[in-house]
């Protein structure tokens, strides 16, 4: 495969298998950010007060961290060392792993038989046979959480898919993941596993890529598919919203793993990465975010 000189080129997006209907989702973030929104009117908190709020935080999220960039202070930690399934969390890597190969982003990848779903059977608006570049292959795996366009870009990563996991697991071991392992470039497999604490540094290290977090930070894009444009949107209902500050997020689901988010986001003069694993529902995950962010904002 002829290699070139990724350009700083990628705009828009953001995932998460399984996502659920675009009103149900709607609705739940529009509640999130109403949520959001009354921290304004609660009383300010000294840091102290603030993350003794936060550790006693009840979120729905069976394993929770936000991780305070910079002092690199845990603010709230639950169960945050177990390893469980991330679903489609896995994409932030398999993003940065083809962003790190340097490939031609405006390369034609066509989508084949091998890339469609038979575990999960999981839904796709990409047919076999569709076409489009490299980097909106990136941009829909990144914002509709897309396991077909995950999936070629796996397969035409230099060497095919074994090339492709003898990178990823390179990627694992410079990034210091000792309890993290992929075993598919989309997160459908269960053996996808990891922990909050080491979801918290894959977003650390995804967060360097100015590629990603475009990707990730915007609503929505238009992507041009077999010669027709889609309008895609980022899943993370939170982003764009009014009083929200999200650099980078991920979506996720599959019936292990069950309802997932990371985000690197901005609250005052402060970054914080959130990890939520194995959420009820949407709704409930979205309640956590902003839950965690009403505290935030008062510190």
């Amino acid at each position: 495969m002829v290699r070139a000189l990724f350009p700083v080129l990628l705009l828009a997006a953001v995932s998460a298998s399984y996502a659920p209907s675009a009103d149900a989702a709607a609705h739940h973030g529009k509640r999130a950010h109403r949520a959001a929104a009354a921290a304004a009117a609660q009383p300010a908190l000294s840091p102290e007060e603030a993350q003794k709020e936060l550790m006693r935080l009840r979120v729905n999220a069976r394993h929770a961290l936000v991780l305070e960039e910079g002092s690199g202070k845990v603010v709230l930690s639950k169960d945050a060392d177990a390893v469980v399934p991330i679903a489609s969390l896995t994409k932030l890597m398999t993003a940065m792993v083809v962003l790190d190969a340097k490939l031609d982003p405006r390369e034609t990848l066509r989508v084949d038989a091998d890339d469609v779903d038979t575990l999960k059977h999981s839904a796709s608006r990409l047919r076999v046979g569709a076409e489009l570049s490299r980097v909106d292959a990136l941009k829909l795996a990144l914002m509709n959480s897309e396991n077909r366009a995950a999936a070629a870009l796996a397969r035409t990563f230099p060497g095919g898919l074994k090339g492709f996991d003898l990178a990823v697991q390179a990627k694992i071991r410079s990034l210091g993941l000792t309890r993290t392992a992929l075993a598919d470039p989309t997160g459908l497999s269960p053996q996808n596993t990891s922990t909050a604490s080491e979801v918290a540094k894959i977003v650390e290290a995804a967060s360097r890529y100015p590629e990603i977090v475009r990707i990730t930070s915007q609503k929505s894009d238009e992507v041009p598919v077999s010669g027709r444009t889609r309008e895609v949107h980022n899943t993370n209902h939170l982003v764009g919203g009014k009083g929200w500050d999200i650099q980078l997020s991920k979506t996720g689901y599959t019936e292990e793993a069950g309802r997932c988010l990371t985000m690197r986001m901005k609250t005052g003069e402060r970054f914080y990465t959130v990890v939520l694993l194995d959420a009820d529902g949407s709704a409930q995950r979205l309640r956590d975010a902003a839950k965690i962010r009403q505290t935030l904002a008062r510190m």
